[in-house]
């Protein structure tokens, strides 16, 4: 009797083990997506960053969603990665979303305005500032959502064949600048040109282009920019702290199981993490080099700073007159950036000018 029961439960077990298993199979399907990156493989701090956030995904899923990536011209050119999302030709993108000003203008903030917040506080503003959903709602008619995935913190002005001594200077320059900063610069008097990283070095050297700007020292020592311009020029005023982000298609995204959907949000945020640390940790030995191999570390002078910010306002303003998506994003942005200046001006600027100081005297 105890025999026969016992068969009967095992039986009824086994049934339920059978029923079971291809739930579970079904809950962490095999997936593979194909990612498109805005940026050639030799940058192993940006390209880098999406192949750490597809080996997060893959690790965090038993290697059940595989995310292959793709260098920018592999599938399509640095440029067209926001519309090769948005026509489901990948299912995602690493790319800077000022790329596609010229669709959308308010999509500068997605990756930074001139003048505008550092990495901390764009992060901030994204997260709870509204600087997400208001990204999101200028890509909805590229039937895209963008997931933040890095930040490259306060860029270097750039890569300049001549001194930059007045306002007068910038007349006629041929600059490769990505961005709202461009439109700014050429109210000025520059020639603005928007190149993909990869063949900036090609359009300096051959002297297409008079001056480039890229990230910073260990990114820009890489493209060997150093080798055809001389003066280094700092801050890249255009970029206090430049978001990257992972920009999915929607439709691609809906058919993603709920948990995958959560793996891929964290992902990002994990890979976005490594990124900047990992720019911390290689941008001081990187300009140390690149001094010592005859680069000249130079400031933008005041006068031309104070033209290029008094110039910036009233293109943005401009701007917003003209669009109210642009309007909205931008007086979030812009409030919510005087909040935090003034704290951290009481909190980390003060502290971090007193170790400087401390420093200069040791030196």
């Amino acid at each position: 009797m105890k025999r026969r029961t016992f068969l009967k439960g095992g039986a009824v077990a086994g049934a339920t083990t059978l029923v079971a298993a291809p739930a579970i199979a079904q809950s962490a399907p095999e997936i593979k997506w194909r990612l498109t990156s805005s940026f050639p493989k030799s940058l192993d701090t940006i390209y880098g960053t999406a192949q750490t956030f597809a080996k997060y995904v893959a690790e965090a899923t038993d290697n059940k969603f595989q995310i292959q990536t793709f260098a920018a011209g592999e599938i399509v050119p640095g440029l067209q990665a926001l519309d090769a999302v948005s026509t489901a030709s990948v299912e995602l993108a690493q790319t800077p979303l000022y790329f596609y000003i010229g669709k959308e203008p308010a999509l500068a903030y997605a990756t930074g305005a001139p003048f505008g917040m550092n990495h901390r506080h764009q992060e901030s503003w994204w997260h709870f500032g509204g600087g997400a959903d208001l990204t999101n709602e200028a890509l909805k008619p590229f039937k895209a959502h963008a997931i933040l995935c890095g930040n490259s913190g306060t860029q270097m002005g750039g890569w300049f064949r001549k001194e930059i001594k007045t306002v007068d200077d910038l007349k006629g320059l041929k600059f490769r600048i990505a961005g709202l900063g461009g439109h700014v610069l050429a109210r000025l008097g520059v020639v603005p040109q928007q190149i993909a990283g990869g063949d900036v070095y090609s359009a300096l050297e051959k002297g297409t282009i008079d001056a480039a700007e890229f990230v910073g020292p260990y990114d820009d020592e890489k493209l060997g920019f150093h080798k055809v311009a001389k003066y280094y020029y700092f801050p890249g005023w255009w970029e206090g702290g430049a978001m990257l982000h992972m920009v999915v298609n929607d439709e691609k995204w809906a058919s993603l199981p709920k948990h995958y959907q959560a793996i891929v949000n964290q992902a990002g945020a994990a890979a976005g993490a490594w990124m900047l640390e990992k720019y911390d940790s290689v941008n001081p030995a990187a300009l140390k080099r690149l001094l010592a191999g005859g680069a000249e570390l130079k400031a933008f002078p005041q006068p031309v700073l104070e033209a290029c910010y008094n110039a910036t306002q009233d293109h943005l303003n401009e701007l917003a007159a003209k669009s109210d998506l642009f309007k909205r994003t931008k007086e979030s942005h812009d409030a919510y950036m005087k909040e935090l200046l003034f704290y951290t001006q009481i909190a980390e600027n003060f502290y971090d000018n007193y170790l400087l100081s401390k420093m200069r005297n040791k030196s």
